[in-house]
């Protein structure tokens, strides 16, 4: 079974702000299930060797490598693994995150973390929630990228549209002076899908996680006039999903979910287009540079897969490349995408196929430079 700690946009942004000397980031590809338990253990601990001879200040050495022996030395953690480890230690303090991207390994030891790689497990996350309803029952169902689907006890969730009625059927003669029939029937339903979005808003508010629908018609379109939840996707599973496992609730759901990233990336080119016209995007990587420094990008694409050797003037934004290296460093690519985290803007990592011009980033922005 694999284990994940997906960041939040808020430790995204606590890492992005975190600098000064010795900030080590550590990726290691790991295997979740292996005949060889110890070999994750042993490729980190040659990671950490690598790591500490970079460090060359005595006091940070010290701290550095105790916290990471730390790590190296507790069985539990390593007992449960993803498909990346992700380690960022400084002298003060250590973040870990087990995320279920595949990305290649990677020491670095600057003034400031490697955070490109990561935050393509943020991106576009394939996590969702599956609200399976029926008149007859009402369950929520968790996706995420690695592990089974899995039900989630919804407190106050209502058992089934009867029963939130009272009735012991939704077909019972109601008294005098009420709808009855077809139009009594739509009402006692729309009270019951009510309640289920009641239900849920303890387990979903302050999240952003996408929420697809399960249910026939007409509670399909009903449930849909009352939710409250912002992420609640237009593409819903047909049918009756009392008929369908939480796994197969799940397969779909992901069908959808690429669906769902696909058009979000193809919103993204056509405003793109629109802005350029505009003045306000560019694809030009010391236009983005200046524009990041100075707090205007709105949205940034960056190339996952693409490394940018250099620097980023802290005033004006102006790069300077640097000679080419055989691993990722934390470059220009990433200083970019940290101040435009920084700055509020969205930053999404992607593949080179996504980005305008096929560039190794693009932006659009706030307003024209």
């Amino acid at each position: 079974m694999l284990h994940t700690d997906i960041p939040t946009r808020r430790e995204i942004e606590a890492l992005a702000e975190w600098t000064g000397p010795w900030s080590v980031s550590i990726y290691l590809p790991t295997e979740a299930a292996t005949p060889e338990p110890e070999a994750n253990r042993i490729a980190f601990t040659n990671q950490v060797r690598a790591a500490v001879d970079l460090v060359t200040e005595a006091g940070s050495r010290t701290a550095i490598a105790e916290q990471l022996d730390d790590l190296a030395d507790d069985d539990d953690f390593w007992r449960f693994q993803s498909h990346t480890l992700v380690v960022h230690v400084a002298p003060q303090r250590m973040w870990t995150f087990r995320i279920p991207n595949r990305l290649g390994a990677a020491v670095t030891v600057a003034d400031r973390f490697l955070l490109k790689p990561l935050l393509r497990a943020v991106t576009f996350p394939q996590a969702a929630f599956v609200l399976a309803l029926a008149e007859g029952s009402a369950r929520l169902v968790e996706v995420t990228p690695d592990r089974s689907a899995e039900d989630v006890r919804v407190p106050e969730m209502p058992e089934n549209a009867a029963a939130f009625a009272r009735k012991s059927s939704l077909g019972d003669r109601s008294p005098k002076r009420r709808l009855t029939g077809s139009e009594g029937k739509k009402v006692l339903v729309r009270q019951y899908a009510r309640g289920v979005d009641r239900a849920l808003r303890d387990i979903l508010s302050g999240r952003d996680t996408p929420l697809i629908l399960a249910a026939p018609e007409p509670i399909d379109a009903i449930y849909r006039s009352v939710a409250t939840y912002g992420e609640l996707l237009d593409d819903g599973i047909a049918g009756n999903p009392e008929h369908l496992s939480d796994q197969e609730l799940a397969d779909r759901a992901r069908h959808i979910l690429d669906g769902h990233y696909a058009a979000q990336l193809a919103d993204l080119r056509e405003l793109f287009d629109k802005r350029r016209g505009e003045g306000r995007a560019t694809s030009d990587l010391a236009e983005i540079a200046r524009a990041a420094t100075f707090g205007t990008v709105q949205t940034l694409l960056v190339d996952i897969d693409t490394a940018v050797p250099g620097t980023v003037d802290a005033e004006t934004g102006a790069i300077e490349f640097g000679p080419e290296s055989d691993t990722e460093t934390p470059g220009i690519l990433d200083e970019v995408a940290r101040r435009a985290l920084l700055s509020g803007g969205r930053v999404l990592a992607v593949r080179a196929t996504d980005i305008p011009d096929e560039a190794s980033a693009a932006a659009i922005l706030r307003y024209a430079m």
